[in-house]
């Protein structure tokens, strides 16, 4: 049963997103932001709500007081695709930073770009930091979040790598803090594969981190440090 779940979800998944895109596509630049992320928001929770009665995978946040007023930086622990979407549901109003051919999938990639998303080279070493610099202080002036998985790729459960450095120097020079969160989604969700196991996956939200007068690489050691030991493995993982 949990397959045949896990099937079905993911069906959805690809059908509800592509139609959702295409409405979005059509819908999103006749409105303000406010609204366009609002129905992103909704496309997340509906996500999330058929996930929980197709495979029996629901979440949990502790933390959640934690997120101070006004636009941060929120670095995020990426070892799934649920957190890709579960995010527009957890954070406030946000800008992602995200690989840049994301961007050229038709409508999926028109909408991301409705969304103010910061498209990347993953592959531009110094050029890619400089633009998340640029585009990332414009969208927080805006009074958005920027949100961004740190590792850049998503890592198998209970292994991490080294962060990339945009988040914390970003955070540094606009003078913002840094919202560390962790999960442990990829226990239930890995990264490859279709099966979903039951169960509840927790979410950490972090106290809020004072960049002023940071070094970024100390400032990313100490992010990284907290976001793995918050990040699992969970205690209640069924397996049925």
């Amino acid at each position: 049963m949990q397959f045949l779940g896990s099937l079905v979800f993911t069906t959805f998944l690809f059908v509800w997103t592509g139609a959702y895109a295409i409405f979005f596509a059509f819908v999103g630049p006749l409105v303000p932001f406010r609204h366009r992320f609002g129905l992103a928001r909704t496309w997340g929770r509906v996500l999330l709500w058929v996930l929980k009665h197709t495979c029996r995978l629901d979440y949990r946040v502790e933390g959640a007081s934690n997120l101070p007023d006004g636009a941060h930086v929120a670095l995020v622990k990426h070892s799934s695709s649920w957190e890709t979407f579960a995010q527009t549901v957890l954070l406030p109003p946000q800008a992602w930073v995200l690989k840049r051919e994301l961007t050229w999938l038709p409508f999926v990639g028109w909408g991301v770009r409705l969304l103010r998303a910061i498209a990347v080279d993953r592959g531009a070493g110094q050029i890619a930091v400089k633009s998340v610099l640029e585009q990332g202080k414009a969208r927080l002036a805006e009074g958005l979040w920027v949100v961004i998985f740190p590792e850049g790729t998503r890592m198998p459960p209970g292994q991490t790598r080294k962060y990339g450095i945009s988040g914390a120097l970003l955070a540094i020079e606009s003078g913002t803090r840094v919202v560390p969160v962790a999960h442990d989604a990829g226990y239930y969700w890995p990264r490859r594969g279709l099966m979903k196991k039951p169960g509840t996956i927790r979410v950490v939200i972090g106290e809020p981190i004072d960049t002023t007068g940071r070094e970024p690489r100390e400032l990313n050691l100490q992010v990284q440090a907290w976001i793995e030991a918050h990040s699992g493995p969970p205690t209640d993982l069924t397996q049925g």
